[in-house]
């Protein structure tokens, strides 16, 4: 039996919809993989800042201790 011109359309219709969420969902699906990307690119960038702020606020202690440290009383001949 021939199906009729409504049946086919809905054929077409449906096949169609069916393709249409495919598309969305494979979309979403992208776009998800990329926002947790971001967000580990951004937690690992953070972290580095962290590490670098700290490291510098060492460096910076050290070097106001090393001024601050208390010359030798040794004349300079006898320093070593």
């Amino acid at each position: 039996m021939r199906k009729s011109a409504r049946s086919r359309a809905e054929e077409q219709f449906s096949a169609t919809q069916k393709k249409a969420k495919q598309a969305l969902k494979e979309k979403q699906k992208a776009e998800q993989e990329i926002a947790d990307r971001v967000a580990k690119l951004r937690a690992l960038r953070l972290a580095k800042e962290a590490a670098d702020k700290e490291a510098a606020e060492e460096a910076a202690a050290e070097k106001a201790a090393a001024e601050t440290k208390k010359p030798s009383r040794l004349p300079q001949a006898h320093r070593r």
